[in-house]
């Protein structure tokens, strides 16, 4: 029993160090992996604080580079002020002659035009194979007949071409001739420039040395250009009100520094001493820079003498009103002034020392100093531009009108400059827009007009961008654009800018000017409005009574919109109303009317497209488009004929832009009702496109009893384009 016993307590024991040791084991795997656990633990923590450090730092060293770059900034500012005078005598000295233009006129290129329609050769039209003599001849007289269809529409193909090509030639003549004619225009009137200067004719002296001041590229940004002139004839001398720049043109701020306890940027302000005598100089050099350009840009011998009055504007703080103070006046002799080393003379030193000129000790707090001449004082002999009143566009210099369009684009935050150098290949002002998305490089033709300026312009400045490599053309102009500019401009990257918008912007950006008397002008067509595009494929009528020819050169449709009247060149009338298309979508469409009696146009003359663009009472119009429209059409319901009951609007899809488009993206289509001062009034919804479709019925105005009209929505669609379309209508097309 005993030795049993023992055996199971042995057993037992056995078992219990078993699970003991199976227990420890455990244990130790737990301790295992919470060891394991509290290192990777540890590692993450000293991985996370790396990398906190490492963001601090580059952090800390992305502020500590802003803070460089803003004070190397304000160091750039600092050294352009301190050189202002020794840079601006590096550049070259304007001359008049620069104006000057080549008479360089595009070459006659007819493209496909100028090669022949290919001949059919008759080795091709071989009878098909046929059995018996019977079908043979058959199969030879069908080859002939092939052959000669072929070819007697090719020979037709060729006349078409001969006379496109010759008549595009014609309008290339009449192009080049009247391109050369404006250019030997422009190039007689510089001589008369030049021969007015010699004479000394005291307005064309004064437009022309502002002029030189407003064309001048040496001016850094914020410098203002406001000049009043007056001109000596008799002493030969210049005297000048000219604008110099404020005390905040010094940066009040020396150098920025980062402060990590605040994590805050902190300017570290100039010394007073320093921004004062900087503003000083800047105000001596500025003085001595004008007087510079005026002298070095007269090759004429028209000064002799020149004295300049500088002012700061400001407001007064006895009085709390906006008043221009003289802080710098000079007067001097040309034989005087070229003797001067300007690129190594102290500003201040000569101005107030060698030139005996005047400048104010503290001109940072608008003390004043005496004029040494004003420009009312030289005599009665005297011209006087730019003293407060707006000055008249029409009337201004070639020279100055083309630096204030300069200036103009400087205000809305572009570079630009004019140019000063013959072979300029028709470009007036080269700007540049520091957008890195939207901007660009931006060439800019100036035309001082007073009619309408012809597409032919438009077209010489797509010329010039292409040539140029630009992102951009602008026209400005003081008169306006017909819809034939327009229309060739949308699309493209062009702008065009008539005269009152030209005033408009000019005001926007603190700029002056007028058009003639002051009186409001003519409104022009909003920039980039599209006129009313050419009708799919009809280009002229062939007199007889609902039938419209169905060939013809594509440059007839510019050639009729040019000779269109812009809505906004009519009289507003209360007769009338303007019908303005809107869609969505880039398929360029050709919109339409038709002045009908049920559902048949009146005849040919009532069919109103591109290549004619008026009823015989001018009833229906085409017209350019309001902004935010995309064509318009103008109308007088009560002007319509009695026998008509309707009038049909259509679009088509215009073959000549977009051959292999239909209306599937025509979408989000409507017709704005304005009145004829271009007022909205409704907004009519008409239908959409549908893929497949090339021509579409948007809707129709109907008479009703009592003489009222509604509105009724179309949606008829047409694959066969406007030719089928207004065939339904009773036109025939060939």
């Amino acid at each position: 029993m005993s030795r049993r016993s023992g055996g199971l307590i042995g057993v037992w024991a056995e078992q219990q160090r078993v699970a003991q040791r199976q227990r420890e084991g455990q244990h130790q795997a737990v301790l295992r992996q919470q060891r394991d656990a509290e290192r990777t633990q540890r590692s993450y923590e000293r991985d996370v604080a790396r990398m906190q450090r490492e963001q601090r730092a580059a952090y800390r060293q992305q502020r500590d580079a802003d803070a460089l770059r803003r004070t190397q900034e304000l160091d750039q500012r600092v050294a352009l002020l301190g050189s202002l005078l020794a840079a601006g005598c590096r550049e070259p000295a304007f001359s008049v002659e620069s104006l000057r233009r080549e008479e360089d006129v595009a070459p006659f290129a007819p493209g496909p035009l100028g090669e022949p329609v290919a001949m059919p050769n008759q080795r091709f039209y071989q009878p098909q194979g046929a059995w018996t003599a019977s079908g043979r001849v058959q199969a030879e007289q069908d080859a002939r007949a092939r052959f000669e269809q072929d070819w007697y529409a090719a020979q037709a193909a060729e006349a078409r071409r001969v006379e496109q090509l010759a008549a595009y030639r014609s309008a290339y003549d009449d192009w080049a001739a009247a391109r050369r004619a404006e250019i030997r225009a422009h190039n007689g009137g510089v001589d008369g420039t030049v021969a007015a200067l010699r004479g000394g004719e005291a307005d064309t002296v004064v437009e022309y040395f502002t002029a030189v001041l407003f064309a001048s590229t040496a001016w850094p940004e914020g410098f203002p250009r406001e000049v009043s002139a007056a001109y000596d004839r008799s002493g030969r001398g210049l005297v000048l009100d000219w604008d110099l720049p404020g005390y905040d043109v010094v940066p009040e701020a020396k150098g920025v520094k980062y402060l990590p306890s605040t994590d805050q940027e902190k300017e570290v302000p100039r010394p007073v001493t320093q921004r004062r005598a900087l503003y000083r100089d800047v105000l001596a050099q500025s003085v001595l820079l004008a007087v510079w350009e005026l002298f070095a840009s007269d090759r004429f011998g028209a000064l002799d003498q020149v004295a300049l009055n500088g002012y700061v504007g400001g407001v007064d703080p006895a009085t709390g009103l906006a008043s221009r103070v003289c802080v710098a006046s000079v007067a001097v002799e040309r034989s005087v002034f070229d003797r001067l080393n300007l690129e190594l003379v102290g500003a201040v030193e000569c101005l107030t020392g060698a030139l005996a000129g005047r400048l104010s000790a503290k001109p940072e707090e608008r003390v004043p100093v005496e004029p040494l001449l004003a420009p009312d004082q030289v005599g009665s002999d005297v011209v006087v531009q730019g003293d407060g009143e707006e000055p008249d566009l029409l009337a201004m210099d070639p020279i100055a009108f083309e630096g204030l369009v300069a200036e103009l684009f400087r205000a809305r935050g572009l570079q630009a400059v004019t140019t000063q150098r013959s072979g300029d290949g028709g470009v007036d002002v080269r700007a540049l827009d520091p957008d890195p998305i939207s901007g660009g490089s931006i060439v800019v033709q100036v035309k001082r007009y007073r009619n309408t300026v012809p597409p032919s312009a438009v077209r010489d400045l797509f010329g010039t961008v292409q040539d140029a490599g630009a992102n951009k053309g602008v026209l400005v102009t003081t008169s306006k654009f017909g819809p034939g500019s327009y229309t060739f401009a949308n699309g493209k990257p062009l702008t065009l800018i008539s005269g009152t918008e030209l005033v408009d912007l000019l005001h926007q950006h603190g700029l002056r000017g007028r058009l003639g008397s002051g009186a409001p002008g003519a409104p022009g067509v909003a920039p980039g409005a599209s006129g009313v595009s050419g009708s799919a494929g009809a280009t002229g009528t062939t007199g007889t009574t609902g039938t419209t020819g169905a060939s013809g050169a594509a440059g007839a449709r510019t050639a009729v919109l040019a000779a269109t009247p812009a809505s906004a060149s009519v009289e507003a009338d209360d007769d009338f109303n303007l019908l303005g298309m809107v869609w969505s979508g880039s398929v360029a469409l050709d919109v339409c009317a038709l002045v009908c009696a049920g559902n048949r146009v009146l005849g040919d003359e009532w069919f109103v497209f591109f290549n004619n663009p008026a009823t015989p009472d001018r009833s229906v119009s085409m017209v350019a488009a309001a902004p935010g429209d995309r064509a318009a059409v103008r109308v007088g319901f009560g002007a319509l004929p009695e026998r008509a009951d309707r009038l049909v609007l259509v679009a088509a899809v215009d073959p000549e832009v977009n051959p292999d488009a239909d209306l599937g993206g025509f979408t989000e289509a409507g017709i704005r009702l304005r009145d004829d001062s271009g007022v909205e009034l409704d907004r009519l919804v008409v239908s959409d496109g549908r893929p497949g479709e090339t021509a579409l019925v948007l809707g129709s105005f109907r008479r009703r009893a009592g003489g009222d009209w509604d509105f009724v929505v179309g949606g008829k669609g047409y694959r066969g384009g406007l030719e089928e379309l207004v065939g339904d209508f009773g036109i025939e097309v060939e």
